[in-house]
C-alpha cells in the first residue's frame, strides 16, 4: 500500500504529463528515491471529464520504475487512446478532468474465473492474438454480475464470443489494483 505522499507524487506526475501533452510543453522526467515509486509494476491511468471516460491506457508489467510508467501511461491516455481519436482531449478540458491511477498486482492465471471477487479483482482475458481487460472498478461502476463482467470483457474488449471465458483454451488472469485519483485542479 502506498501512503498519501506517494499517491500525490504519482497524481502530480500524471497531471503534469497530461498538461504538457495538451499544451505542447516538455514531458516531466520524474525521479525518486522511494522504493515504491521505483518498483517495476504495471499501472493504468484513466482520464474522465465529468464522469465521462476520455482515456484509459495501461500495461500489466514494466521494467521501468512505476513513476516513469505513470508518465508513459498518462501521455498515452491523453493522446493515444484509439477510442477517442475522433474526439481528442483538448487543453480546454484540463480543469474538468479527473485523473485515476490503478497500480496493479502481478497477473495470476485462474482455472476458476467465477472465483473472482467483484470490485476487487480485475480480469485479463486472452485467446490466441486477441485479448481484453477490465480494471476491478469496472464491476462496481457497472453493477455487473461475475458472468456479465467476464462475458462483456470477452465480447466487447477481446472480440471473442461472450462465453469464451468458459473455454479452457481461453486464458483468464486475475489481478488487483490500488486505485486512487483526484480532480485535475485539486492535484
Amino acid at each position: 500500500m502506498m501512503d498519501d505522499t506517494q499517491k500525490q507524487i504519482l497524481l502530480r506526475t500524471a497531471r503534469d504529463t497530461v498538461e504538457a501533452c495538451l499544451t505542447g510543453r516538455s514531458l516531466p522526467k520524474p525521479k525518486s528515491d522511494d522504493p515504491h515509486l521505483n518498483a517495476p509494476c504495471g499501472c493504468f491511468v484513466t482520464l474522465k471529464n465529468q464522469g465521462r471516460l476520455r482515456g484509459c491506457i495501461g500495461q500489466f508489467t514494466s521494467e521501468s520504475p512505476l513513476i516513469e510508467l505513470v508518465v508513459d501511461m498518462a501521455k498515452a491516455s491523453a493522446t493515444g487512446d484509439p477510442r477517442f481519436f475522433a474526439d481528442r482531449i483538448t487543453a480546454d478540458e484540463l480543469e474538468q478532468l479527473d485523473i485515476e491511477i490503478s497500480v496493479l498486482s502481478p497477473l495470476k492465471r485462474t482455472d476458476d474465473p467465477l472465483g473472482l471477487r467483484l470490485g476487487v479483482d480485475g480480469i485479463y482475458i486472452k485467446r490466441g492474438c486477441t485479448s481484453g481487460c477490465f480494471l476491478p472498478q469496472v464491476a462496481t461502476e457497472t453493477g455487473w454480475s461475475k458472468e456479465e463482467f467476464l462475458s462483456y470483457c470477452c465480447a466487447h474488449k477481446a472480440g471473442l464470443p461472450a462465453d469464451a471465458w468458459k473455454d479452457p483454451k481461453t486464458e483468464v488472469y486475475l489481478f488487483t489494483a490500488e486505485v486512487f485519483g483526484a480532480d485535475f485542479k485539486d492535484i
